[in-house]
């Protein structure tokens, strides 16, 4: 071993295991994803931003990191934790030890990830602080108690621009019907879904105004996931309300479609008047049952989020009714505008890690989107 690592909880508990990744100590919430492959994405996914990872699986790393399985431009993890770390991987590949240390993240291995995660649904997600010490003060109550204290002392999530910080540049790719997209945190493979099914997408910033975005007259917009409460940002769940008035005031006969993808779906919730709280320890994983209330089929779904919408709080008369529902603990996982092409969903239509079978989402969106075009 050559270093020690522990991982503390604001409950007391401590974990202590080997270090790999950056040197350095982390800090933020501990939450766990159940996902059996798709580590790197799971790291790049800036809805993780400001939380400490447990991955459930028990083997991690065994077939190393690449260059296109990043779905962002960095790691957004605060750490990750697993139970065996593999180093082995193809020649061409990074393994996932290096690919942490190159972008200064560090991660814990060797623990009892099944009695964590057992800790985690009982008591809820919980902060954490994760700090390394040489070889010889390994298991050291001292450090112990100084890992506890500074997962007490960890400042709430809602107190960092989590979202400005995830957010890029503004960029255009792809050719065909333009979709205007809100980047809250977006990851990588929605882009690549809507630019595979023809469409010209500008990613703006999540701090660009409704004038701004409009000014580039979309043909429709997406308001992307990521990470945080979206009751802690209120100047962009406002740029949201107004992008939304303006797709509302524009009516069927110039119908502007829009699609909200996990915090999008939160940001739309609360636009329309609904309210948003915190799940007892999230949805994190790939393989989440959801019914589509429209259809009445179940899929298997992507999930990474730490809030929902509160169903009861929907106005009636907002035109808004949930259409899909998640059938472990019956949140909503899903809103449609009765009567205009405005549609939201909790889970990731686009997986990475996850299954595909949700794609069809933006092929439906982009159905919208040509209707709307040719209505012109």
């Amino acid at each position: 071993m050559s270093r020690a690592a522990v991982l503390a909880l604001e409950d007391g508990s401590a974990w202590w295991g080997e270090a790999f990744g950056d040197a350095s100590s982390a800090h933020g919430e501990v939450v766990f994803n159940t996902a059996m492959t798709g580590y790197q994405e799971i790291a790049s996914d800036p809805s993780y931003n400001g939380q400490l990872v447990v991955l459930t699986y028990p083997l991690i790393g065994n077939y190393g990191t690449f260059d296109r399985a990043s779905e962002s431009r960095r790691p957004w993890v605060e750490a990750l934790v697993v139970r065996e770390l593999d180093a082995t991987c193809r020649e061409d590949t990074l393994d996932l030890d290096a690919y942490l240390r190159q972008h200064g993240v560090p991660g814990i291995a060797g623990v009892d990830t099944r009695a964590l995660v057992r800790r985690l649904r009982a008591a809820g997600t919980l902060r954490g602080a994760l700090l390394q010490v040489p070889p010889h003060l390994a298991h050291d109550p001292g450090v112990a108690q100084e890992a506890v204290a500074k997962a007490r002392s960890s400042a709430p999530l809602a107190s960092r621009p989590l979202v400005v910080e995830a957010s890029g540049l503004t960029r255009e790719v792809g050719s065909g019907v333009k979709v205007a997209m809100l980047d809250t945190g977006v990851k990588e493979n929605q882009i690549r879904c809507l630019v595979r099914r023809g469409a010209k997408v500008r990613v703006f910033p999540a701090t660009a105004s409704p004038r701004e975005v409009l000014s580039w007259s979309p043909d429709g917009v997406v308001v992307t996931n990521g990470p945080g409460d979206p009751a802690a940002i209120p100047r962009i769940a406002q740029s949201v309300r107004l992008l939304l008035d303006a797709a509302l005031q524009r009516g069927a006969a110039r119908p502007l479609p829009i699609l909200g993808i996990c915090l999008g779906h939160q940001l739309i919730g609360r636009a329309i008047g609904a309210t948003t709280s915190r799940l007892p320890f999230g949805h994190h994983g790939a393989n989440h049952p959801v019914r589509d209330l429209r259809t009445g089929e179940v899929v298997i779904t992507s999930q990474n989020h730490e809030f929902q919408v509160d169903e009861s709080s929907i106005p009636s008369g907002s035109g808004f009714v949930v259409s899909a529902r998640n059938l472990n603990d019956g949140s909503v996982e899903g809103l449609a505008h009765e009567a205009l092409p405005i549609r939201t969903y909790q889970y990731h239509p686009e997986g990475a890690p996850g299954p595909r079978d949700n794609e069809p989402v933006f092929d439906e969106f982009l159905a919208d989107v040509r209707r709307a075009v040719a209505a012109r």
